[in-house]
């Protein structure tokens, strides 16, 4: 068991990392042009619009939220002091949870039932949505078998993520945490490994620009 939590909180962090970076910056270097979320709006706009919208905002959610008590543990843990408080946080990021599943299950249906599609999709695309499945449903059963996650997080994860990036990893409390935990954890580090083989890549491109540019005036000429 030790040389099992070495491997999964020591080595492979920094695998992750290495891979991520190197691949990503390869995969730039060589087809930066190419970098996309591979669209397929034009086979089906409507159902991808309700389930894109679900898990993108669902994810953004859940992301700022994690970071949040990443970058500021002490203040959760205020915040946390006060049953109420916490009480919100926690239902804030169980709806996160449920709205992004929602997403990832019409964007799985999508890809299963319409049959243009289906030929479409890779095979690397079915394990991206696979593990993005699976790490959204672990994530949703850790908040109801392992509550106050935003007290735990901030106390015991939190500072192992701080020694990986210090260099010094310190895995004694994540060591000790359930096995679910452990598995989330292990989940994210391998969508970091899958980043830059995947269509992840378009949110390191995205065209931040389209927010503050004016409006475009399109003209049909019959």
């Amino acid at each position: 068991m030790n040389f099992l939590n070495t491997f999964l909180f020591v080595v492979l962090p920094y695998m992750a990392v290495f891979v991520f970076l190197v691949g990503t910056i390869y995969r730039y270097h060589y087809s930066k042009f190419v970098y996309s979320s591979l669209s397929s709006q034009f086979l089906e706009s409507r159902k991808l619009f309700y389930g894109s919208q679900a898990f993108h905002w669902g994810v953004i959610l859940l992301f700022f939220g994690h970071l949040v008590g990443f970058l500021f543990p002490k203040s959760i843990i205020a915040l946390n002091s006060q049953p109420a408080r916490i009480l919100i946080i926690e239902i804030t990021a169980l709806i996160a949870g449920f709205i992004t599943l929602t997403g990832m299950i019409l964007l799985i249906l999508r890809r299963l039932i319409n049959s243009r599609l289906r030929k479409l999709t890779t095979t690397m695309d079915w394990i991206l949505e696979g593990v993005l499945l699976f790490e959204i449903l672990f994530g949703i059963a850790i908040a109801f078998s392992h509550r106050w996650g935003s007290a735990w997080f901030a106390a015991v994860i939190t500072p192992y993520i701080k020694s990986v990036f210090t260099l010094n990893p310190d895995i004694q409390a994540v060591s000790a945490a359930p096995w679910m935990i452990k598995v989330h954890i292990t989940g994210f580090y391998l969508l970091l490994i899958l980043f830059p083989f995947t269509r992840l890549v378009h949110v390191l491109v995205y065209p931040l620009r389209y927010i503050w540019r004016p409006f475009q005036r399109v003209i049909w000429n019959m």
